[in-house]
């Protein structure tokens, strides 16, 4: 089943089958796996766009049954495999590097199993932002937050309320409380009735040591899987400043209202 396109797919028979999605993002769930599935990721833009794409897949949690490939000209790379527990583990690649190879690993009872993933479409610019191996808790520049601010899937003014720490998954998952909503791709951040007030999750890498702190943050950042990822998070009175000091010069990529 594809949950952007409404296709169900299930075989019973030893062969392989073609999957075309034209989604930028969605899921793949495969049922009783037997056989094998060619997933073709066409969305629906220039093919000559293609080369500036990368694709991310994230295996459902209970994913079983089948190994997962990537596929260019009749060679196989391993991907993920069948059985292999990485929670919230991201596999990404260009995709001019090839398509995906779905493969049943043979069952005694197929029944029970379900191989299921979600996919996503994007930019290899943002990719990069999202899965940076560099330095990924390296606080931004005076020109980098100013460029999140214009650029990100949210960005909003709040405090930090709690920050739980998934030494599993490692991630730390930052509770935030909003004080002004600027942007919001989707309503991750919602008004809670309870307080009146707006709240929301955001996640980052475990080993940036967030902690809780007073004081109210510009936070941006980028809508993956779902999910909140944090970006750039100055100090709110430190934006202020920079981005006074850039409309001043004329130089402020986009205009926001920091006030």
């Amino acid at each position: 089943l594809s949950s952007c396109s409404g296709l169900t797919h299930e075989s019973h028979r030893k062969d392989v089958e073609q999957v075309y999605l034209r989604c930028s993002e969605g899921s793949i769930e495969w049922m009783y796996p037997t056989g094998a599935l060619i997933v073709n990721l066409r969305p629906n833009i220039s093919p000559a766009s293609y080369k500036h794409l990368t694709v991310c897949i994230k295996p459902f949690k209970d994913s079983a049954g089948a190994n997962i490939y990537l596929e260019k000209t009749g060679e196989l790379k391993l991907l993920v495999r069948d059985g292999e527990r990485s929670p919230s583990r991201v596999y990404c690649f260009g995709y001019d590097q090839g398509g995906l190879f779905v493969e049943a690993t043979p069952q005694q009872d197929i029944s029970r199993k379900i191989t299921g993933f979600q996919y996503e479409l994007m930019s290899k610019g943002i990719a990069a932002d999202l899965h940076t191996a560099s330095a990924p808790c390296r606080p931004c520049s005076d020109t980098e937050v100013l460029l999140a601010v214009c650029t990100s899937d949210f960005v909003i003014r709040g405090s930090i309320q709690n920050v739980t720490n998934e030494a599993e998954e490692q991630e730390s998952i930052i509770h935030v409380r909003v004080n002004k909503l600027y942007r919001q791709k989707s309503k991750v951040f919602q008004l809670t009735g309870e307080s009146g007030n707006w709240r929301g999750q955001i996640k980052t890498l475990l080993e940036c040591g967030v902690k809780p702190g007073d004081g109210d943050f510009l936070f941006t950042g980028r809508m993956h899987f779902g999910e909140a990822r944090l970006g750039c998070a100055p100090r709110f009175k430190d934006f202020q400043r920079m981005y006074k000091e850039a409309k001043d010069k004329g130089l402020n990529p986009c205009e926001i209202g920091p006030d």
